[in-house]
């Protein structure tokens, strides 16, 4: 018994020699490093009625028309990110009625994320040069999009647009491309142009 007292004494004061050569240093920590080109924005003229500028670094533009006289979905996918920004154009009716329909839609649209965002940040947006009036909303949290917007002209055009990512909401890991690709709907709204 006193020789395994005299071993286990031993083999401790060997851990706590080895241990003592260095003071202990913390280590920063850990950050995700995620890097994207700087955005390169160029017209996209399609046969909707309306053109915008889209970043160069998205991989397809696709048109599909929809039920309805001049209604069309643009989607802007950007493979790299493994996500896409949603379009949906509606043409509104010569006496106005429905605008007020449409943007209670797209008010409501958002409002349906706040069971798990975390808050909504809305942005309103006027041009007055190209008749262009709306809105854009940034959603915080692990909502299912973190970027929707609408502008109008109040007269004839509607756009909705929404961005998705193709995985599980997880804000913290989202957050680096939706913010990148927030900028891109933003340059979506400054340039559209009514046809």
């Amino acid at each position: 018994m006193l020789k395994y007292i005299q071993n286990s004494f031993l083999l401790l004061s060997l851990i706590l020699v080895a241990s003592c050569a260095e003071d202990p240093t913390p280590k920063p920590n850990a950050y995700l490093r995620l890097s994207y080109p700087e955005a390169n924005y160029s017209n996209v003229n399609l046969d909707v009625p309306f053109t915008f500028q889209k970043n160069k670094f998205a991989t397809q533009v696709g048109v599909k028309k929809m039920a309805g006289a001049d209604n069309y979905g643009v989607n802007i996918t950007y493979s790299n990110l493994k996500g896409t920004i949603f379009l949906t154009y509606k043409n509104i009716n010569k006496d106005s009625k429905n605008l007020m329909e449409f943007m209670r839609d797209a008010q409501n649209f958002t409002q349906k994320h706040t069971i798990k965002a975390d808050e909504i940040i809305e942005q309103v947006y006027i041009n007055e040069d190209r008749k262009v009036y709306g809105m854009f909303y940034e959603v915080g949290g692990n909502a299912a999009s973190q970027s929707q917007f609408y502008v109008t002209d109040s007269v004839k055009h509607f756009l909705t647009g929404s961005l998705y990512f193709y995985a599980k909401p997880n804000y913290d890991s989202i957050l680096p491309a939706a913010k990148y690709l927030e900028k891109d709907i933003k340059q979506i709204m400054e340039s559209v142009t009514w046809k």
